[in-house]
């Protein structure tokens, strides 16, 4: 309960991060952030105090951010791609990266052209492009966004963060 994701947004509604139930509710304690949205029906008890369990909570005062770069790593192109291989859809297995442009074609490590493949689709695939393999990639790779991490997040019980990180 009290290590349940909490959606961080800026003064202006913009969402930053997601941290603890715990750590929400020190926020909201110190006054440093307030409550936008709680849990239906889902309370935190102290010796002395109830807490409605905060969902959403919104700094009190703007925290500037630089642009935050989602940084090129092996981890956050699979979980960018879902863990699922770009080449045929599958979820089982071991998952790797492949250079849809291959390195010896001066293909680069860059989030365009790194994907997620298995190790079934990445051997068949070789240092070939996927059209001379005869192979498709299921979407082009992007850069993503800080979002493309929080909003897998969303689950059942946090249907309200949906406007808060532009999903529909």
């Amino acid at each position: 309960m009290l290590s349940d994701n909490v959606l961080i947004v800026n003064q202006n509604y913009e969402p930053l991060i997601t941290t603890s139930v715990k750590r929400a509710i020190v926020l909201v304690f110190l006054g440093k952030a307030s409550m936008v949205e709680a849990r239906r029906g889902r309370m935190v008890r102290s010796v002395s105090r109830v807490f409605e369990e905060p969902s959403i909570v919104r700094l009190e005062v703007y925290a500037r951010v630089p642009q935050k770069q989602v940084m090129l790593n092996r981890k956050n192109v699979i979980k960018r791609d879902g863990g699922v291989c770009q080449y045929c859809g599958t979820t089982s297995g071991v998952m790797t990266v492949d250079h849809v442009i291959p390195k010896l074609r001066r293909g680069g490590d860059n989030w365009e052209n790194l994907v997620c493949a298995c190790d079934k689709c990445n051997n068949k695939k070789g240092n070939r492009l996927p059209e001379e393999a005869g192979m498709r990639l299921r979407s082009k790779p992007r850069r993503p966004s800080n979002l493309t991490f929080i909003r897998p997040l969303v689950t059942k019980g946090d249907e309200v963060w949906k406007k808060y990180l532009f999903v529909g």
